[in-house]
């Protein structure tokens, strides 16, 4: 499974730390450094195209 899609799904609640920390196959302080990262060009691209409720 691709990291970011993992890291996507514990900042919008889907997952938690634990289990991110699971899937990625690393330590939930690895988790915290990972998440802390400023995103991608591509994640904000992705973002930018996702419809606006309002």
């Amino acid at each position: 499974m691709d990291k970011r899609k993992v890291i996507t799904a514990y900042r919008r609640g889907f997952i938690t730390m634990q289990e991110c920390a699971q899937i990625l196959g690393i330590d939930s302080l690895q988790v915290m450094g990972m998440v802390d990262d400023p995103p991608s060009k591509e994640a904000v691209r992705a973002l930018r195209k996702l419809p606006v409720n309002g």
